[in-house]
């Protein structure tokens, strides 16, 4: 039996002349359909429900009390995360340190601090002057110079910025660990073969590159204590949440006040986004020969692929036209 001729490729003409026609994705189109009327349904709940009183949430989103709560609840997040991330990497360092007695301390203190709730630290600072009424100052183990009353040294504001603190950097010395165990050590044992000191070993080679592995998870914990911050509401502080409810005891208005808060905690989490976004995307130059897209950019290269696709569009039903003429 021979073998069959090889056809022959269709001429040129009759290749222009063929129609294109694009995959089919009917469970695509049924799924965004279903998709589209649930969220049609919640917008509208949203909009026509008279119980949500949107225009007690718009007096109440910038009333001045609110926008001094979030102002407070900025202020101890950024008191947290910054000195728990300060402790948490020296804490870190202590941990892969070669000094037995410093990963014995920094162990210890890691398993302390996340074994132990939140709630249960801030109380614990609130009430400190019932075990310390006055802290003195002077040599260790020898005389005191002078002493400061404990009420008078860690008000209730500094007490909540403590314990945020001091409880973010149990979770943040574990986050630096595992950065820094993310770079090749070989690149150290180089490092140190030509000569470069300790000290720049770490800030100019190891952090680096230990970012792209820190940033992410840091930017969920900078997140949470964002939320964290409610805790304190145990301490009578007015923060957000606090203050919310402060409001809605008195007018009685509850779901608006809550939806103040959620508003406002949905500006600041959107912000911290933005920023760990180009944090990331900062650090990311030495792994990525290109860097990747920001909004701005993503938009614009979306707009230029639909421009794109209408051309070829417009190019082939005009093949398409002339070609039946």
């Amino acid at each position: 039996m021979s073998a069959p001729a090889p056809t022959k490729p269709a001429p040129v003409d009759e290749i222009s002349t063929l129609r294109v026609v694009p995959a089919r994705h009917p469970w695509r189109w049924v799924a965004t359909a279903i998709v589209a009327v649930l969220l049609a349904m919640a917008i509208n709940a949203l909009i026509t429900n008279p119980a949500w009183d949107w225009p007690t949430v718009g007096e109440f989103v910038v009333n001045a009390s609110i926008l001094e709560a979030v102002r407070l609840t900025v202020v101890l997040t950024l008191l947290g995360v910054g000195l728990g991330f300060v402790l948490g990497t020296v804490l870190a360092l202590m941990r892969i340190s070669h000094s037995p007695l410093l990963q014995a301390v920094s162990w210890t203190y890691i398993w302390i601090f996340r074994s132990v709730p939140l709630i249960l630290q801030l109380l614990f600072w609130y009430n400190l002057a019932i075990l310390y009424n006055e802290i003195r100052f002077g040599v260790p183990f020898g005389p005191s110079f002078f002493g400061v009353g404990t009420m008078e040294l860690i008000p209730p504001v500094a007490a909540a910025a403590l314990g945020l603190a001091l409880h973010q950097a149990a979770y943040s010395a574990e986050i630096v660990r595992s950065g820094f165990l993310s770079v090749d050590s070989g690149q150290l044992e180089a490092a140190a073969a030509l000569g470069i000191p300790r000290t720049r070993q770490v800030w100019r080679i190891i952090l680096p590159q230990a970012m792209r592995t820190i940033i992410p998870t840091a930017g969920n914990e900078v997140v949470g204590m964002v939320k964290g911050t409610s805790v304190v509401y145990i301490m009578a502080l007015p923060e957000l949440f606090y203050q919310v409810q402060v409001v809605y005891t008195r007018n009685g208005r509850v779901i608006p006040l809550l939806l103040v808060a959620t508003f406002w905690y949905l500006v600041l989490t959107t912000v911290l986004t933005v920023v760990q976004y180009y944090v990331e995307r900062y650090y990311a130059r030495g792994s990525a020969r290109a860097l990747p897209p920001t909004p701005l950019q993503r938009v614009r290269r979306t707009v230029t692929e639909v421009r794109a696709r209408a051309q070829r569009r417009r190019e082939q039903s005009e093949l398409l036209s002339g070609g039946a003429r």
